[in-house]
């Protein structure tokens, strides 16, 4: 009698499920010399999925958004990254201003916040030396880099530079109507290369998702016997903003948008999602998510010439969860300090979230360093921002699971939409058609 296989998604939740019970157990029964022995153990083979992920996503990055980029004529990737782009700067507003008033009504508060601050003050210092320093013009002069200095540095930004400008030159050739038939053939085998190399970098995450069940169930794990007993201490009140904030982001904001602009049954998409969702929450970073939403992207039939710009791009700067996620400790210190927040200053707050969310870079924890220079613009004094960054660190493994996946189902959501608009629809799923250039 024929076995009916048990699909992908299904060992992952089994993993994700029993790592979660593990792990709680093991925090609330085991006390802290269990998890001293367990951890140390079970890490590695969490760890290992996320460093396989991070191996494949950064070349997928270079030869996608040259090949997408190589692949439209000029004027319309201009459209669509511009569309993309757009996309991203208005959710990214929305989420804060939604953020900011769930904030408000759920207005944030902690017990001890002194007592609790105090265990985590030690690791304050070296991260408000790292979040210092960095000004607009340094930003822009890091865009342009050494790329395989960028690539073995793991630097998304830029990376996507790079590959687009690449990209586009070679359109730009091909396009030239005096180019000669030898430099012509040329640049269509390099095109022909990224293209063969895009292949066989996908076939290499088809390898990598086997293991997806064993690396979710360490994550698991590790993740909710350190940090899983928070949820049910001081922090409760802050857990329950920030969750809250996030689902009502997934189940209603983003299926709204979905209704609205591509006139369908949101939720089958996000039901075509759940594997980057998962991912996303399981290895708390958008940069490792990203060979998962290039597959979930396929499936759904958005072109690649779409996904593979939009998508690294959304991990990089589209964070909505952060957006949501930053809010919620923000009112915190207003609460604990006495700070009052007039309509001005709450202006300033969703400005300075929004442009902070870009520098949050797709890696776990990453929220936590834009705090200093939010708190700062509040012109809160050096030891208040310490105290409830330190408050932030306590709980910030829990919280970041769901804002990161917050952040790549926003990532998806947009890609889909603008597909969907911008006529970059495939009919079907699977790899996606290449045509010559």
């Amino acid at each position: 009698m024929h076995k009916k296989k048990v699909s992908l998604v299904v060992k992952i939740m089994i993993g994700f499920l029993l790592g979660t019970v593990a792990g709680l157990l093991i925090s609330r029964f085991g006390g802290p010399e269990a998890v001293e022995k367990v951890v140390p153990f079970v890490a590695p083979f969490g760890n290992v999925l996320v460093a396989m992920l991070k191996m494949v996503v950064y070349p997928i990055i270079l030869f996608s958004l040259i090949l997408g980029a190589a692949s439209l004529p000029l004027k319309r990737s201009g459209r669509v990254g511009a569309s993309v782009l757009a996309w991203y700067f208005v959710t990214s507003i929305l989420a804060t201003v939604f953020g900011v008033a769930l904030a408000y009504a759920l207005d944030p508060s902690m017990a001890s916040a002194k007592s609790v601050a105090s265990g985590y003050m030690g690791g304050v210092e070296g991260m408000a030396a790292k979040s210092t320093g960095g000004t607009f013009g340094a930003f822009f002069v890091g865009l342009f880099q050494n790329p395989f200095a960028a690539l073995a540095n793991g630097q998304f930004l830029p990376i996507i530079v790079f590959s687009i400008g690449f990209g586009l030159c070679a359109r730009w050739l091909l396009d030239s109507a005096g180019l000669d038939a030898r430099t012509r053939n040329s640049v269509e085998t390099l095109v022909a290369c990224c293209d063969g190399a895009q292949k066989v970098a996908f076939k290499l995450i088809d390898c990598v998702i086997h293991y997806f069940p064993i690396g979710v169930f360490a994550l698991s794990l590790v993740n909710f016997a350190e940090n899983g007993v928070l949820l049910f201490g001081p922090y409760a009140k802050i857990t329950l903003c920030v969750v809250v904030g996030v689902v009502t982001m997934i189940v209603v904001v983003y299926p709204l948008a979905i209704a609205l602009f591509c006139r369908e049954n949101p939720y089958k998409v996000l039901l075509r999602l759940r594997e980057p969702m998962l991912t996303a929450f399981v290895t708390r970073s958008s940069a490792a998510t990203l060979p998962v939403s290039f597959k979930a992207a396929d499936a759904l039939g958005v072109d690649r010439t779409l996904s593979s710009f939009s998508l690294p791009m959304g991990a990089t700067i589209n964070m909505d969860g952060v957006c949501v996620h930053l809010p919620v400790f923000v009112i915190l210190a207003a609460n604990m300090f006495g700070h009052d927040l007039g309509v001005v200053e709450i202006a300033t707050l969703c400005v300075s979230i929004v442009f902070a969310s870009v520098g949050a870079g797709g890696i776990p924890g990453g929220s936590v360093f834009l705090l200093f220079m939010v708190l700062e613009n509040m012109g809160l004094p050096s030891d208040q921002v310490a105290m409830v960054v330190a408050l932030c660190l306590g709980i910030n493994p829990v919280l970041d699971m769901f804002e990161t996946c917050c952040n790549v189902t926003g990532d998806n959501v947009c890609t889909y939409i603008v597909a969907k608009r911008g006529g970059l629809m495939r009919q079907g799923g699977g790899s996606a058609p290449r045509s010559s250039p």
